[in-house]
């Protein structure tokens, strides 16, 4: 899993060969959640948090940090 980013120890990651819609995963301790970047008629429309089947969510004070920094990259 390539880490693309770190943020105050809030690790953005991807997995290769996996599944649409484009999305990265952001990582914190143990916990993790992913942004879905939603694209339609091939433009952003929106990104959506989505909780990991097997895995804790991100607390809400890292999910606002982990989607602050996928908006503006």
């Amino acid at each position: 899993m390539p880490k693309l980013y770190e943020y105050f120890g809030l690790i953005f990651l991807f997995y290769s060969q996996e599944h649409e819609p484009i999305h990265v995963h952001g990582k914190y301790q143990n916990k993790e959640s992913k942004a879905e970047i939603i694209f339609e008629n091939g433009k952003f429309k929106e990104i959506l948090i989505r909780d990991v089947p097997g895995k804790e969510p991100l607390d809400p004070q890292n999910i606002k940090k982990f989607k602050k920094v996928v908006s503006l990259y």
